[in-house]
C-alpha cells in the first residue's frame, strides 16, 4: 500500500518537512540553519540537496548568506552531508541532470557550482559565471550540457556551458525583471515570466530570441508545467494562477484564496499542490481547476515535491 507524502520547505520556520497529501499532517521535520531555500530530488528519490540561501529574500542587503548545500536522506530524513560553497553565497537555484550531478547556483555571486558525486565529496568540482547579475535561478537541459541562467538585475537570460569555463555566456533581454522560467522537453524553447512586465515569452534557445508572448497577471514569479502540459505561472501580485498552452494561447485563469508561492503536481496528473502565502497548502484538481482542500503548514511554505511511499 502506498501512501502520498508532500515534501515542503518552509524557509521562514527553516524547516524541511514531511506531510500527509491527504490529510495534511505533518509526519516529520528537520531543523536547517536559518532560511534553507529551493531544493531538488535525485533520480531514486532518495535523497534531497537543500540550498542554504541564508536571507529572507533577494531584496536583502548587508548579509552575504549562506554557503551550503544540504544532503537530506529521505528514508531517515536525517542530515547526511554538507557541501560547502565557499567562498560562494546565496545559493538558491538547484538542478540535477540525469547523471544526478548536482548544480548549484551562487546568487550573491552569479556563479554556478557542479558537484559530480553530491553524495560523497564536500567542495565543487568546478565553478562557471552566469554572465548575468543577480542569478536567482536557472534551467538545465537534462545532460547539463547547458544552463540558462535568469538574472534579475541585470534583466537578461544568459545561455551558457555548466562544464566549461572558456566558453562566453550569450545574453538576450526577454523582459524587465525574468525570474520564473521552464524549458521545453526538447530543449528548443525556454519560457520566462518577467515580474515587472506581467508576462510570459517564448524563448528560442538557439536564437536566443523572443519568438512569442502573453500577458499573465501580476507579478509572476514563478512558470510551471503540468503533467497536461500547460504552462502556469503563479502571480505574486494577486491571488491567481495563469493558464497557457505551449503556443502561450491563454486558457484561463484560477483564483485562489491567497497569494500563490510555489507549486508541484501529482504523478497522476490531476493534483497541484500549490504554497500559499498565509501558511497553507492548497490542493488542487487540474480538471476542474477547483480546491479539492487545504491544510496548514510551518512558516513561509515554498517548494515542494510529491513523493510516493510505500508503508
Amino acid at each position: 500500500m502506498s501512501r502520498d507524502v508532500l515534501l515542503l520547505n518552509q524557509k521562514c520556520a527553516h524547516t524541511l518537512s514531511l506531510y500527509d497529501a491527504t490529510s495534511g499532517e505533518e509526519l516529520n521535520h528537520l531543523r536547517l540553519p536559518d532560511y534553507p531555500h529551493e531544493f531538488v530530488v535525485d533520480s531514486t528519490g532518495r535523497y534531497a540537496f537543500v540550498g542554504h540561501y541564508g536571507i529572507l529574500g533577494a531584496d536583502c542587503i548587508g548579509d552575504q548568506g549562506g554557503c551550503s548545500v544540504f544532503v537530506v536522506d529521505l528514508e531517515t530524513f536525517t542530515l547526511v552531508n554538507t557541501l560547502s560553497t565557499w567562498p560562494y553565497y546565496r545559493i538558491h537555484g538547484l538542478g540535477i541532470d540525469e547523471q544526478d550531478r548536482l548544480y548549484a547556483m551562487s546568487e550573491g555571486h552569479n556563479t554556478l557550482l557542479l558537484f559530480n558525486t553530491p553524495l560523497t565529496q564536500t567542495t565543487p568540482d568546478l565553478a562557471v559565471s552566469s554572465g548575468g547579475y543577480k542569478t536567482h535561478l536557472f534551467a538545465l537541459t537534462k545532460a547539463g550540457d547547458w544552463a540558462y541562467g535568469i538574472n534579475l538585475l541585470s534583466n537578461t537570460i544568459t545561455k551558457f556551458k555548466p562544464h566549461d569555463a572558456t566558453y562566453t555566456p550569450i545574453a538576450m533581454i526577454p523582459g524587465r525583471k525574468p525570474e520564473g522560467n521552464s524549458l521545453s522537453a526538447d530543449g528548443h524553447t525556454l519560457f520566462i515570466s518577467n515580474r515587472d512586465d506581467d508576462s510570459i515569452v517564448a524563448v528560442d534557445t538557439e536564437s536566443m530570441t523572443v519568438r512569442a508572448s502573453a500577458t499573465t497577471g501580476r507579478d509572476p514569479n514563478r512558470i510551471y508545467r503540468d503533467p497536461r502540459g500547460r504552462l502556469i505561472t503563479t502571480n505574486y501580485g494577486e491571488s491567481s494562477l495563469s493558464l497557457f498552452d505551449e503556443t502561450l494561447a491563454p486558457l484561463g485563469t484560477i483564483q485562489l484564496e491567497a497569494i500563490p508561492i510555489a507549486m508541484s503536481f501529482h504523478p497522476d496528473g490531476e493534483q497541484a499542490f500549490v504554497s500559499l502565502k498565509g501558511d497553507r497548502i492548497a490542493v488542487l484538481d487540474l480538471e476542474s481547476g477547483q480546491v479539492r482542500r487545504s491544510f496548514a503548514t510551518r512558516a513561509e511554505p515554498d517548494v515542494s515535491c510529491l513523493l510516493v511511499r510505500d508503508h
